[in-house]
């Protein structure tokens, strides 16, 4: 490899790297652990850069080390940061091996079955059936109570009627950062699903912000054109983390997850 593309391949690298660590986090249960098999894996392909053979293959390829590090060290939970976290880490254990890698791969990430079969070791048809089961076992775990920060009428009518379609309440839907705090304080939800971008300008992050810091055992998911606004690599970083525009599937897989690796004790399974 020369070095024009070895400087191709190390951008291509640094471009998923994002990705990445939103994968890690949601799949440990935790930032801090999440982070640590991030560096792992790079730290691996620094030793070995043949892993990542060309730039248009450093997405797959990137999460195939990562997914090589953490089998090597047993599959292991991070550490909880939060209680949040620590609840999450519980609810691990109740899935089939392998299927909530292959549900975060495929409907969080996108990769194709082909591409989460190469990454977790196994063919397209076993990597689908995976995912398949990982949904049907969280859909029927949990339900909740969600509340939709989304200022746009029409997507935020087409969310709640999908979160309504999984068996789960809307308590309301606000369109301002200063809607969302109060709705929040008066109904308090199980899962909140927030887009950063709101009405007047206001700031679903912000909006989210202060309502974590009067409740903190609440989860999100965040929507968002702009993920990278998100995904920094500054404390806290959210776990569900949806792209726009998103697919149904997307939407009631980060919910699923949400809810089941980070539900309240109001909750009932």
């Amino acid at each position: 490899m020369g070095t024009a593309e070895i400087a191709d391949t190390s951008s291509a690298v640094a471009r998923h790297l994002p990705y990445l660590r939103r994968y890690a986090r949601a799949l440990t249960g935790s930032q801090s652990g999440g982070d640590n098999f991030a560096v792992a894996t790079l730290e691996a392909i620094l030793a070995e850069p043949s892993l990542i053979p060309t730039p248009a293959e450093a997405k797959v390829a990137l999460f195939a080390v990562f997914h090589r590090v953490w089998a090597s060290a047993g599959a292991p939970v991070g550490d909880a940061d939060t209680a949040l976290s620590a609840r999450a880490q519980g609810h691990m254990a109740r899935l089939t091996p392998f299927s909530r890698e292959a549900l975060l791969l495929s409907t969080v990430e996108e990769f194709s079955p082909a591409e989460v079969g190469r990454i977790i070791g196994t063919d397209a048809t076993e990597a689908a059936a995976l995912r398949d089961l990982a949904l049907r076992e969280m859909e029927t775990s949990v339900r909740g109570r969600v509340m939709v920060i989304e200022d746009e009428a029409i997507i935020s009518m087409e969310l709640a009627a999908i979160i309504e379609g999984m068996g789960h309440a809307v308590t309301g839907i606000a369109r301002t950062h200063r809607e969302a705090v109060k709705l929040a304080s008066a109904d308090l939800p199980d899962l909140i699903l927030a887009d950063i971008q709101l009405a007047d300008n206001s700031s679903g992050v912000e909006a989210v912000n202060e309502i974590l810091a009067r409740f903190d055992t609440v989860p999100v998911v965040f929507i968002t054109a702009f993920p990278e606004r998100l995904l920094t690599g500054l404390r806290p970083e959210p776990a569900f983390l949806i792209n726009k525009p998103y697919s149904e599937e997307q939407v009631r897989s980060a919910v699923s997850q949400a809810l089941f690796f980070a539900s309240t004790e109001t909750l009932g399974a």
